[in-house]
């Protein structure tokens, strides 16, 4: 995993852990108890919560970064993207919220070297 900052509109947003193999993506939070910051997957376009400890929040963004849909999801469930979905961002229920991420913010991923 590489680590780095999520920002909207030039401010951080949260710290940000990055999924670079298959295995890290198709893991995402699972086995975990929390998450701090948020967890980005690329090339992923769905989400299932089965084998999750809590709740989380997805962030369905395009190939520029663009927030075209979030969701909630409870343990054992299941969201899929829509067209021109590439990535998510994965955070604890109610971060999304409390950062202020909405539908239509362009995001930018700044890698920590």
């Amino acid at each position: 995993m590489r680590s780095g900052w999520l920002l909207c509109d030039g401010d951080v947003v949260c710290a940000l852990e990055i999924a670079e193999s298959f295995g890290e993506r198709a893991k995402g939070l699972r086995g975990r108890t929390g998450c701090e910051g948020g967890l980005h997957l690329d090339g992923v376009t769905s989400v299932h919560t089965v084998g999750m400890k809590f709740a989380i929040d997805v962030a369905f963004l395009t190939e520029d970064l663009t927030v075209v849909r979030l969701a909630r999801l409870k343990p054992w469930r299941l969201a899929l993207g829509r067209s021109g979905v590439r990535s998510v961002l994965q955070a604890e229920a109610g971060a999304l919220e409390r950062w202020g991420v909405q539908v239509g913010d362009q995001m930018v991923i700044r890698l920590v070297a």
